[in-house]
């Protein structure tokens, strides 16, 4: 046995690399998948069902952005158009980007990165990923089956009176996945308030764990008032009871305020997460600890709070009282102060920092660009007179991606590619996955930017047919989203490429200081030979194991050792 430290952790392992049993090895039929309670292989799962449902959701806006390439709607017609740009939100909001970064990255990294065994629950573990999937695919489905017109909101009077899909089974899907939710926050929460490893204080956890507690809580906390909107839908379908449609009574601005007190802090549920894998990732290729680690903390909390309060933006043309729409537009305001915070603290991380652009910084990068210009736009959006002429514009449209997809799918394609040699324990190609971050960065803004031009200029959105004057956005938008494909779809290849051809990866490829960064490469069944002891606070780095020399990490990953 060998004594090393790194940077903040303490911690006893055997140098031999591929000598022991693996979490992967640790069983290998299909079976010992299925019933699994190891949180990585857990983790595993989830990414396996994200991704297929990722390219459900993909290939649904393809033939839409297709159709669009024309004025006139001579691909598909007006229904299945509709059904379509549903399919597609549907998908993506509830089984791609809320659980993308919690249910895989938390899942698989979490527990190394406080030094425990497992979650706290394994077998609920397991649940929530068998709940996950059930829902997800009872959604897709009754939505392919039967069609579902409403858009992803499922906004009364159209899932209560005008659509004829199947919108009721559709939500009882959502219903269902929301269980899976509730779970793994519940998890997460108690993993890190009870499995710390000794010396892992609170103020020495790891930001991205900060992400996990902070995004578990707004589930616990936001995900049963969606739960109970749901319900109240499908019992006025079901037995005609007042309480949305206009029509019978009911009213139609409840669903809203329902309906966004869960899905304004949704969005938090898909960015904090992201926030946490950008500050991890900075501090290693900025070889710098973290610049104002408290004040990171306090933010993702404060943005977590505050979040709960802004649902009404979202509602400002929709009949709420003029009060109401001042009070929540201070709200917007308010809660910009905390990311905006992040961003500075991010800027300052960076600064003289020994920064080498290996692919997941690359990621980082565009993310640091796509969700700052996206969050400067919602305070446009946030500006009551504004949000008037913009609301249910392409300029909405383009926000919401800029800030969700680009920032949360940026953020999961980084995590994916530092945390890829810890998971499978092989490298992959560095110039193929640097050529595909800057694609898709370049792809994105060739996607979405075009659409704040259009929606400025009146274009509203979820439209079939449009004046020929946006043609040109329209056909840049889809070419945009070809490359955008190009992108998503390349780092496939080279990663399953990378399981059987891959050198291998040691146990800390990026001379990184986090705990997960301590054991072997896949790690083992249990996750550590030795309990770690966490010694100092978190991203230390030293210049005798961190300098400017550390681009010899090549040559140490080769003999597997760091």
């Amino acid at each position: 046995m060998s004594d090393i430290t790194a940077g903040a952790y303490e911690y006893s392992r055997t140098p031999s690399i591929g000598a022991v049993d693996n979490y992967l090895t640790h069983g290998r039929t299909l079976r010992s998948w299925l019933v699994t309670t190891d949180h990585k292989r857990i983790g595993i799962l989830y990414a396996l069902s994200i991704t297929v449902f990722f390219f459900i959701g993909a290939i649904a806006m393809a033939i839409v952005r297709l159709d669009l390439i024309t004025p006139a709607p001579d691909l598909v017609s007006d229904d299945t158009y509709n059904k379509l740009f549903t399919l597609h939100g549907i998908v993506m909001v509830w089984f791609f980007l809320i659980p993308s970064i919690p249910a895989t990255f938390g899942n698989f990294m979490l527990p190394l990165m406080i030094g425990a065994k497992d979650v706290a629950f394994p077998r609920l573990n397991l649940t929530s990923w068998y709940l996950f999937v059930i829902g997800a695919l009872f959604t897709i489905g009754c939505i392919v089956a039967g069609g579902v017109d409403t858009g992803w909101t499922f906004y009364t009077p159209y899932s209560s009176q005008y659509s004829h899909g199947f919108v009721i089974p559709a939500a009882a899907g959502v219903f269902i996945t929301g269980f899976s939710s509730i779970l793994t926050g519940l998890n997460f929460i108690t993993t890190i308030h009870s499995l710390r490893t000794p010396g892992m204080h609170w103020f020495r956890l790891p930001l991205f764990v900060w992400a996990m507690y902070t995004t578990s809580a707004v589930m616990i906390l936001a995900t049963p008032v969606l739960a109970m909107t749901l319900l109240l839908m499908s019992a006025e379908r079901f037995f005609g009871i007042p309480i949305f449609d206009p029509a019978r009574g009911g009213d139609p601005l409840l669903f809203q305020h329902l309906f966004w007190f869960y899905s304004h802090p949704a969005v938090y549920i898909m960015i904090l997460p992201a926030m946490g894998v950008v500050s991890e990732i900075f501090t290693c290729y900025a070889r710098r600890r973290i610049f104002g680690y408290s004040f990171m903390v306090y933010c993702m909390v404060g943005i977590a709070v505050v979040g709960f309060f802004v649902w009404g933006h979202h509602m400002f043309v929709a009949g709420q009282s003029p009060f109401a729409n001042l009070v929540f537009s201070f709200m917007s305001f308010v809660v910009a102060v905390p990311s905006a915070i992040k961003v500075f603290n991010w800027t300052a991380t960076l600064y003289r920092g020994q920064i080498t652009f290996e692919s997941p910084f690359l990621y980082c990068l565009g993310f640091l660009w796509l969700f700052t210009f996206g969050g400067l736009t919602g305070l446009v959006l946030a500006t009551v007179p504004l949000d008037v002429h913009l609301t249910d514009t392409y300029f909405v449209v383009a926000h919401f991606h800029y800030i969700m997809v680009g920032g949360s799918v940026s953020a999961f394609f980084a995590a994916l590619h530092y945390w890829w040699p810890k998971i499978t324990g092989r490298m992959y190609d560095e110039a193929w996955a640097r050529f595909a971050a800057i694609l898709m960065f370049f792809g994105f803004n060739l996607t979405f930017f075009p659409q704040f031009i259009m929606g400025y200029a009146g274009m509203p959105r979820r439209y079939h047919a449009y004046a020929p004057e946006f043609q040109i956005f329209h056909v840049l938008s889809t070419a945009g989203a070809a490359v955008l494909g190009a992108a998503y779809a390349l780092p496939a290849l080279y990663l399953l490429w990378s399981l059987r051809r891959g050198e291998r990866a040691g146990p800390n490829p990026w001379c990184a200081t986090g705990l997960e960064w301590q054991t072997e490469s896949p790690p083992p069944r249990d996750n550590f030979r030795t309990p770690p002891v966490v010694v100092a606070a978190p991203y230390q780095y030293h210049s005798e194991t961190h300098g400017p020399d550390y681009q010899h990490r090549d040559i140490e990953r080769a003999q597997g050792t760091v």
